[in-house]
Parts: structure tokens; sequence; C-alpha cells
């Protein structure tokens, strides 16, 4: 049977998760971050700008090779200067800064007038998504509008009806990174159909306060 894809207020609340279980509450470096090490005291062991490379490692003066990826700057700066006080710096002071994140984008396809991968900001919505892609096409069915989520590798989506958010009689909804957001097509329903069956799905989303 193929899953159906909660709509209106089943579609905000369907699983009741916290945001904050969404995004996360520092961010994880990850192998492409460019990244600052500055060792109070010790300019020999500070670096201006080091890359994670592929393997998730930095290199660093005396200590060598440490895994960056997967951790916050505050516990990679722990780490290294547990390293340096190991063998080499009596009690180190170590700040790690980014300096260049990765990028961080959401997706929208369908009826839209230019569908697209575009950079996520802070505060992002399905509306101010909209408006990047241009706006829906004459042809979109605006009560078909999905937006997928993937959250610890469950795929998630919920189904809202873009006239009511944009009349005010429904809450916008805030988008995190990775979202993919599909307007609804009236003309080639079947490929709409598509998309939502290809994938197993439960709602996720809730209103913005």
């Amino acid at each position: 049977m193929n899953p159906v894809v909660p709509a209106g207020q089943a579609g905000y609340d369907a699983v009741a998760i916290d945001p904050s279980q969404i995004q996360p509450q520092s961010y994880d470096l990850a192998p492409g971050d460019k990244i600052a090490v500055r060792v109070y005291g010790e300019p020999e062991l500070s670096v201006d700008e080091l890359v994670i490379d592929n393997a998730g490692f930095v290199n660093l003066p005396l200590i060598g090779e440490i895994r960056a990826s997967g951790q916050s700057a505050g516990e990679l700066a722990q780490g290294i200067e547990a390293a340096y006080a190991a063998d080499f710096v009596r009690d180190p002071r170590v700040n790690v800064v980014v300096l260049q994140g990765r990028v961080r984008t959401i997706a929208v396809e369908g009826e839209v007038e230019q569908p697209g991968v575009f950079p996520y900001a802070e505060g992002q919505t399905l509306l101010s998504a909209l408006a990047l892609a241009r706006s829906p096409t004459d042809v979109a069915k605006l009560d078909e509008v999905i937006i997928f989520r993937t959250v610890e590798g469950e795929r998630l989506a919920g189904r809202f009806d873009l006239q009511d958010i944009r009349g005010g009689r429904s809450p916008d909804v805030a988008l995190v990174p990775g979202d993919v957001v599909v307007v609804g097509y009236s003309t080639v329903r079947g490929a709409y159909l598509d998309v939502v069956k290809a994938l197993p799905v439960v709602g996720f989303f809730r209103p913005i306060n």
C-alpha cells in the first residue's frame, strides 16, 4: 500500500519531534571545512588556515594528524589541548574558529518557475523558498505542496496548502538544511504522485509560532 502524506494540521503534527532535535545545537565539522587553530601564547603552534581533508583530519605542528570531522569547534579545541598537554605544552589554551563551513542548501522542485538548489539561510520558510524559485507556475496544484525532510536516516514529509498559508489561515513552515520542497502538478498529476509513492514517509512539520 502506498503511504499517504499527512495534510493540513496532520501535516504539521503527525510526528511530534521538537525542532531542537532536528537542528544541531552546534555545528559539526566535516571534510572541506576551513578552520583556524589558535594556541594562546604559542604562535609557532597556531595555524591561520587549515582545510579538513577528505578523511576528516587536520595536520598540526608537533602533534601531527588529529581527527576533526564530526566534532564541534569546541570539542576539537579540547582534543588539541589534550594532545599538546600530553607532551609539549603546559596548560595549553586552544581556540578553533570555523572560517568557512560547507554550503547548506534546500531544493525546490515541481511546478515552479525556476526549480533548483538554493543556499539555506537561517529562518528560511516555505514561502521564502518559493520566492527563491520565482513562485509556483499558473498550473501548479497549490494545495499539494510537499516538504520532504530526512532526520537520522528517516524520510519524513508533510503536505501543505499554499493558498491557506498565503492567506494567513495556516502558519508558514520553517525549513531546515536539506529540505526538498515539491510543488504539486495540476496538469501532470501522475508525475507528482510518483514522487509521493517512491518515498516511505510520515508527517512531520510544526507551524511557526
